[in-house]
């Protein structure tokens, strides 16, 4: 169960890293987001004001990321340690990993962006498969590291 925990801890650094690397203002998907939240219509100094604004409370955003990061990483690694350890090849524990994304995941961050977003439809949609790529990234790459240890 020790191990468990520590590879979700991993996996919860994991996704962090990934994450912030994936919404980098530099990337195609870090555009997206700035856009879908409005940021890209703002001059430079008023960037520069908002993350001046947002630096003070910034730290109680990636904690709470990093818990339900946790969360992820744990249902993630029990998957595949449950999965191996009672016999099934590790391509049957990716399948069961990739069904939690396809029929949770995809599903919540869909309902997400229809009800909360305020941004254009066409940004919102592909704010949706920029945030649901990234998940499925993360959760593979949590996956692969859970099996290099099961």
């Amino acid at each position: 169960m020790i191990t468990i925990f520590l590879l979700a801890i991993a996996g919860a650094i994991i996704a962090g890293v990934l994450g912030t690397f994936w919404y980098s203002p530099k990337t195609p998907m870090g555009k997206i987001h700035m856009k879908c939240v409005g940021f890209d219509k703002l001059s430079a100094e008023e960037q520069k004001k908002k993350m001046e604004e947002a630096k003070p409370t910034m730290w109680k955003k990636y904690l709470g990321q990093m818990i339900l990061s946790f969360l992820t990483a744990f249902s993630v690694v029990f998957i595949v340690t449950l999965s191996v350890k009672n016999g099934l090849p590790l391509s049957m524990a990716l399948i069961f990993v990739v069904a939690n994304w396809l029929c949770f995941m995809v599903p919540i961050i869909g309902s997400g962006m229809l009800w909360s977003t305020n941004c254009d439809g066409k940004v919102a949609w592909q704010q949706f498969f920029s945030d649901i790529f990234l998940n499925l990234v993360t959760i593979l790459l949590i996956a692969v590291l859970t099996s290099f240890f099961v």
